[in-house]
């Protein structure tokens, strides 16, 4: 199995991954995996489509071209599997079993094997194989409802893909690793979207328990109704974020915008029937000013306020800035470092691993396969350099 460049940085060291992955959230995991230091070889199809997540979330991983449709990709697969601690895989449920590269038989040869699997809806289920995408699986687990102010509104695939399907399959795997530590034997993984972002609505589902939220979504104070949380257009058309909750934060929002007529109690805050009025005079408020006046106004006063940035301001925040949260290299292209922090390894934030480009001989030699069969793989097209 190769060795990608991150080897022996980070916590992961020495773990080796197989990413069959593809399409979806899972090449963001195991970029992550990468990140934190395992050794991570990619798959790539021949058919990829015109944007490939697979290539831009690359940095730290090996890659080839392989055609799992050919018996000889098949079994080149398998062979790489019998040598690595994870397999990642994105596939419809089914997929990778017609392919000959299911859990059972991979980790009959490999039996510590952690067979992680990020999908959609589940591997089980009435739903497990229809088609769909992350707003789909934000419908049915109930968390598009509770998006946008007036109607359910698609946020950023980040929500569904990448917080409930990447994260979900991260942490499915970690846990995997320690329960191997115990006992030798890998298992499977099944990280679904829906799930995670069901999960993530346990709080909401307390609210509901205690009788703080009623389940409408427009009754929330954390969508957008309520007057101390939300955001806010400016007089330059930027706009800037207030989360003021806390009475003593109403409060000093109020002072900051001027409204010293308005009670500031903690009753009168949470009186619903005041929000529609008192919303329209924040907004009346804000646009007196630009973001750029705002933004100090409300960092000189605890108030929870800040502005909302476009992308092309990221790299250039102070605070982003000292973090190296995200950077900008000198052609422009911008980077977020890996989260979370670990105080073990602050390298991992300072020296962002770059993406590799080692031939697919070099790959298969370092993973036990002979010169000869090498060749012949090319030679037929089962196996290529990227």
């Amino acid at each position: 199995m190769a060795q990608a460049s991150q080897a022996g940085r980070g916590p992961l060291s020495g773990l080796r991954v197989l990413d069959l992955s593809g399409l979806g959230p899972a090449p963001f995991a195991t970029m992550m995996l990468a990140d934190f230091g395992a050794s991570v070889l990619s798959v790539r199809r021949p058919d990829p489509m015109p944007f490939d997540p697979a290539v831009a979330m690359s940095r730290g991983k090996d890659a080839i071209g392989l055609d799992l449709r050919s018996p000889g990709g098949q079994e080149t697969a398998r062979r790489l599997a019998r040598s690595v601690d994870i397999l990642v895989e994105g596939f419809r449920p089914g997929v990778m079993e017609r392919l000959g590269l299911g859990p059972d038989a991979l980790i009959a040869a490999n039996p510590g094997l952690i067979y992680a699997r990020l999908t959609g809806w589940g591997q089980s289920g009435p739903y497990a194989t229809r088609a769909g995408h992350d707003i789909n699986y934000l419908a049915i687990s109930g968390a598009l409802n509770v998006t946008g102010e007036d109607k359910p509104t698609a946020p950023p695939g980040l929500l569904g893909d990448l917080a409930n399907g990447s994260y979900t399959l991260m942490i499915g795997v970690l846990m995997a690793l320690v329960e191997r530590q115990r006992t030798g034997q890998g298992q499977v993984v099944d990280a679904a979207i829906v799930d995670g972002a069901s999960y993530m609505l346990g709080a909401m589902f307390g609210e509901l328990e205690l009788g703080l939220w009623d389940g409408d979504p427009a009754h929330s104070m954390l969508i957008g109704k309520a007057p101390f949380y939300g955001v806010y257009r400016c007089a330059d058309d930027k706009w800037f974020s207030v989360g003021a909750i806390e009475q003593k934060f109403y409060a000093a929002m109020l002072a900051i915008l001027g409204l010293t007529d308005v009670d500031a109690t903690a009753q009168a805050q949470m009186d619903r029937s005041s929000w529609p009025a008192l919303r329209e005079r924040v907004a009346a408020a804000f646009r007196t000013k630009s973001q750029a006046e705002w933004t100090p106004l409300f960092a000189a006063i605890d108030s929870c306020g800040a502005p909302v940035l476009t992308v092309d301001e990221l790299a250039h925040d102070p605070h982003n800035a000292a973090r190296a949260t995200v950077t900008v290299d000198d052609g422009g292209v911008l980077t977020a470092a890996p989260a979370p922090r670990l105080s073990g390894h602050p390298d991992l934030v300072t020296a962002i691993n770059p993406r590799t480009a080692r031939p697919a001989t070099e790959i298969l030699a370092e993973a036990g396969f002979e010169a000869a069969e090498i060749d012949g793989l090319i030679a037929d097209k089962v196996v290529w350099s990227l």
